[in-house]
């Protein structure tokens, strides 16, 4: 059941005028339920799943031989994985400089985040294609399974060029991966770097486009406008009241990242954000439903 379903029994329950002030509040889990369960991982996917999320949301890479992996960093993160012998790496290479069979050589599943103490290990956990993602839902049993979305990432910048393909060629991948898995409908591509969104919208007019925001010196507004995107997922500590309305007074929903805490969800809430990216998910489930 959607937030915004459980909302209307509120109204039914209340009175039709409180429908007046309610509205749904989507609940993405950040790298799946990364709080819980090592980030970017089918475990971390499913827990997220379980427990009732809107949407799942990831980060996307390029290996050498064009697979899109699920991974936030360019490089195999020494901090989080190590060699499928336990090893600890060394020099981290790029994921772009990997085969996927490369990829697949690394185990990031047993090291716990040190950020996250909660965290429960997954020991021989790789990093999962984003093709997998897609398939560990489309084969689940859980009634969540039919409906949940996928907020996908493209991990690019114009200022380290060799960390990945051209934008052009990372939005073909992921349309492409899209369409395959006749996901469309249920997909949002995000990226902080305008380009790739751009370069995706000429393939797949019908996508849901987020820009992610973390300069405050940006005019977010103007460039949500320019790059034509129907969301705009600021750093939640960019965000006002008046800032929320003037961005859906505009016809752009606001989907902040990450908030972790109740009384930054409580915050976000009074502002009227559309929806909120967490690495708790089954804790702001439970928060909403109170």
């Amino acid at each position: 059941m959607r937030h915004f379903e459980l909302l209307a029994l509120v109204c039914i329950a209340f009175g039709l005028h409180l429908c007046e002030t309610v509205h749904a509040i989507e609940v993405h889990g950040h790298r799946g339920s990364r709080g819980l369960r090592p980030e970017n991982t089918l475990p971390s996917f499913q827990l997220a799943l379980e427990a009732g999320a809107d949407i799942l949301e990831m980060d996307l890479a390029v290996t050498k031989d064009n697979v899109l992996v699920v991974s936030h960093d360019p490089h195999i993160n020494s901090a989080i994985c190590v060699a499928l012998d336990g090893a600890r790496i060394g020099e981290p290479p790029l994921i772009h400089s990997l085969t996927l069979t490369q990829v697949m050589q690394y185990d990031c599943g047993t090291l716990k985040n040190p950020r996250f103490p909660e965290q429960a290990p997954c020991p021989g956990t790789r990093i999962p294609t984003l093709d997998e993602v897609f398939a560990l839902v489309r084969n689940s049993k859980h009634p969540n399974a039919r409906r949940i979305g996928f907020n996908v990432e493209t991990k690019i910048s114009s200022e380290h060029p060799e960390h990945t393909v051209d934008p052009a060629k990372f939005a073909r991948l992921v349309v492409n991966a899209i369409k395959k898995n006749r996901l469309l409908n249920r997909t949002i591509l995000q990226s902080f770097d305008p380009r790739t969104l751009i370069e995706a919208h000429k393939l797949a007019p019908g996508l849901r486009l987020a820009f992610l925001v973390e300069d405050p010196k940006i005019d977010i507004l103007a460039e949500a406008k320019r790059i034509g995107v129907q969301i705009i997922s600021p750093k939640y500590n960019l965000l006002t009241r008046e800032r929320v309305a003037n961005f859906q007074k505009n016809g752009f929903k606001v989907i902040p990242w990450t908030v972790n805490q109740p009384e930054d969800w409580d915050a976000m809430i009074a502002m009227g954000v559309d929806g909120i990216i967490t690495d708790f998910p089954s804790r702001l489930i439970a928060h909403l439903k109170k």
